[in-house]
């Protein structure tokens, strides 16, 4: 990591310059919009256009100084905000501030309009950076942390704010509900503060790592549900018993169905958009609509908006298809314009210059000491009870403390509803900044203490290799069908996978509809030929039934994530491939006959699919009789010192992982390699290092497979040969494209095509066209 001075002199020592003479250009010009506004009776256009201005500019220079000294970058937004507001820019010069910057009337309410939404975007984005299944892995540690790390502080806030002097509340009345957001405020933690850190130290897939994010995320979640509890009982004035059964019932409900048929709804949502719109970023306005729908419900049942947003965004990050390319879409405009908006605003509207007042100065570091304390020693106790070290502790303590966006949006939604004064608001987000700052580095100088254990090592190899195996690449399955015993078994491959890697399979019959018998009867709405929803059905009925015969330890899928869809042909078919490879498919399953053409070629329809889709194709050709069930397959997968012939394998395991089927490896090497003997200056990827590389894979899966050598210098003769003395009806071989005038994918590919008396099945292990469609 670069020194901090070395990172400074990075920085453009002109950039502070200039934001200084734009700011006074701005202010200069102000002047004459503001008097346009009040000539002509309404808010100023031009004006607000320079309050956003400023606001970003500032936020986004001085955010990206915090970034290379190592703090969070919405610190420096924050710290815009102030420096605009009354703390600074308006001690200096008041009027010059109050005209710029109204605080009241229509203007005003202009910009609060982009920070409110800002407010939900930034819930949307971090529910989707939460990640459930960390919180489920680790809830039992994770659940005593954030519950200790939760009720200590958050008894002592309630405490302090029951017991402050009633000067420092807007209204003594509403005393109870000063003190429930005092507690809150302290007891949060922010998930993106905490991630963001332990992912610069690299320590997010570290035990402790994993521990504080999960830790963080079920703070998160439980005190937006508490925020939102205690802004409806804030709109109520005063606790209404009835009201709080409202809201907790309602609440409990929302949640409950949210992560039940509403995972389900909100990925057909996302499909059913980025299948049939045509025009540009379709699934981002969907997105919208669901957030907006969801916190439209929250309201209703009377919590924040904000529990709406959040909820979204775990159901939106959680669909198994696109949500790389929508998680870039949102950040991009959150990051650019509603962040610096919405914490400039937060900035503008904290005034320091109350600080100056002693008993205020106390009372804020009485409540900085108390947060702390409260939420250090209450994850340090959980942790040295959960059986972890002094170190680990002293770690998780460290990265509970960061309050950063959450404590912000706690203190603007209080200040909004009434429940908070100007000086209750400038001390909450001064101990936001002030623990926020501090936690990067304790953190950083606890987590480089820890050392690593044996059962960690293992669990970082095993996930390292599946970030960068073959099958990750792919996230979406367009399966293409024909009725043919080659459909059945591209269909059989198909379920294989939904149920080991959860991904999503489109169905789509290439034939017409008058040349497969349609029942008359059938009066489906989906508008998908008969014989597509025949083959989807075999394709569920084949998933549910691998998922009952498989054992829990092989962590497969459960029902829920098997996701089936139909698409009708209704134009010519490279039209229809082509327009499909733009809606995140990225594997393309070919199941048709013939698969010959009588050249002795793959046939022209293979050749039309293959060059119209733009990402990884197999094609699977039935030969000879196809057993009953897919648990009776017997899988040979043929090698070489190739890369393409080692990613062919782990497809071919990911199928007997599925099948729970017997699989073995075939190794052919020439007379005098079997005879060489391996010298230490052997370069890797050779014929022998591929047996340890595919081996490591078998075990990844947990797979047991049989290893083979064969020599002899035709490789397809070979195969054939081992394929019949052993009784294999599946050959699974990894190919690549040949320059020629048609489909061609070697000489190997093409003799089994001709020649095997077997099913085969041909993977395409050319990354690039995939990476393009993701890209």
């Amino acid at each position: 990591m670069p020194s901090r001075q070395n990172v400074l002199k990075a920085f453009p020592s002109s950039a502070l310059i200039i934001l200084i003479a734009f700011t006074l250009l701005l202010s200069i010009a102000q002047s004459a919009f503001a008097a346009e506004g009040q000539k002509a009776g309404h808010p100023s256009e031009g004006l607000f256009l320079i309050q956003i201005i400023l606001l970003v500019v500032s936020g986004r220079l001085l955010g990206e100084l915090m970034v290379r000294i190592g703090q969070p970058s919405i610190m420096g937004q924050i710290i815009a905000g102030i420096i605009l507001g009354p703390s600074l820019f308006g001690l200096i010069f008041p009027h010059a501030q109050a005209s710029l910057f109204p605080s009241e009337g229509a203007q005003k309410s202009m910009t609060d309009a982009i920070g409110q939404l800002g407010i939900l975007f930034l819930l949307l984005l971090a529910g989707m950076e939460t990640d459930l299944g960390l919180a489920k892995r680790l809830r039992k540690s994770a659940a005593g942390v954030s519950l200790t790390g939760i009720v200590i502080p958050f008894a002592a806030g309630f405490a302090l704010g029951e017991l402050i002097p009633g000067a420092f509340l807007p209204d003594p009345e509403k005393r109870l509900v000063t003190s429930l957001f005092l507690g809150t405020a302290l007891s949060i933690s922010s998930v993106k503060i905490v991630a963001s850190v332990v992912r610069e130290m690299d320590f997010m897939r570290r035990n402790i790592g994993q521990l504080i994010v999960a830790s963080a995320i079920i703070d998160d979640t439980v005190g937006w549900v508490i925020i939102a509890i205690t802004f409806g009982l804030a709109e109520k004035g005063a606790v209404d018993l009835m009201t709080l059964a409202t809201s907790v019932i309602g609440t409990l409900a929302f949640m409950a169905v949210s992560f039940t048929v509403g995972r389900r709804i909100v990925f057909e949502i996302i499909r059913w958009t980025n299948d049939n719109f045509r025009s540009d970023l379709p699934v981002l306005s969907a997105i919208v609509a669901i957030m907006g729908g969801m916190a439209i419900i929250t309201n209703l049942i009377g919590v924040h908006t904000v529990l709406g947003a959040f909820v979204a965004g775990i159901l939106v990050g959680e669909s198994p298809i696109l949500t790389r390319q929508i998680d870039v879409q949102l950040r991009g405009l959150t990051t650019a314009l509603f962040m610096p908006v919405f914490f400039g605003l937060t900035g503008l509207q904290t005034d320091l210059t109350v600080l100056a007042d002693p008993s205020i100065l106390l009372l804020t570091a009485a409540i900085v000491v108390i947060a702390s304390i409260g939420k250090f020693g209450g994850a340090f106790a959980a942790a040295k009870f959960g059986g972890y070290s002094a170190s680990e502790a002293l770690a998780l303590g460290c990265g509970m403390n960061a309050r950063g966006s959450t404590e912000v949006i706690v203190a603007t939604i209080g200040l909004s509803v009434g429940v908070l004064d100007e000086k209750l608001f400038s001390i909450i987000v001064a101990m936001a900044v002030i623990t926020t700052m501090a936690m990067p580095p304790t953190l950083r100088w606890a987590l480089a203490r820890l050392p690593l254990r044996e059962e960690e090592r293992d669990r970082l190899e095993r996930e390292e290799f599946e970030s960068e195996s073959f099958l990750g690449n792919f996230e979406r399955i367009l399966l293409t069908v024909d009725g043919s015993q080659s459909s059945r078994l591209a269909t059989w491959i198909a379920a294989f996978f939904a149920v080991t890697r959860k991904m999503p399979v489109t169905v789509l019959d290439i034939r017409e509809p008058s040349d497969a018998i349609q029942d008359p009867n059938d009066t489906a709405t989906t508008g998908a030929a008969p014989q597509g929803r025949a083959v989807a059905d075999d394709l569920r009925q084949c998933a549910t039934d691998l998922l009952a015969s498989a054992s829990p330890k092989q962590n497969m899928a459960s029902e829920s994530d098997i996701h089936v869809t139909v698409r009708e042909k209704n134009d010519k078919l490279e039209t229809m491939l082509e327009d499909v490879s733009g809606t995140g498919h990225d594997l393309l399953f070919m199941g048709i006959e013939p698969t010959m053409g009588e050249d002795g070629r793959f046939s022209t329809s293979l050749q039309i699919m293959t060059s119209a889709f733009q990402g990884t194709s197999a094609i699977a050709t039935a030969r000879g009789m196809l057993p009953e069930r897919p648990q009776e397959l017997r899988i040979l997968l043929p090698v070489s010192g190739t890369e393409r012939s080692v990613r062919a394998a782990e497809f071919g395991l990911a199928i007997a992982k599925a099948a729970g089927a017997h699989c073995a490896l075939l190794l052919i090497v020439e007379p005098r390699q079997v005879r060489a003997i391996p010298r230490i200056s052997d370069r890797g990827n050779d014929q022998w290092d591929v047996l340890n590389k595919v081996g490591a894979i078998a075990d990844y899966y947990g797979v047991e497979i049989e290893k083979v050598v064969q020599q002899g210098p035709s490789p397809e003769l070979s195969i054939l040969r081992h394929a019949r003395s052993g009784k294999y009806n599946l050959i699974v071989l990894g190919v690549s494209k040949r320059a020629s005038g048609s489909l061609s994918y070697g000489s190997v590919a093409d003799t089994l095509l001709q020649t095997a008396d077997r099913s085969c099945v041909f993977i395409e292990t050319d990354l690039a066209a995939s990476q393009a469609i993701r890209e």
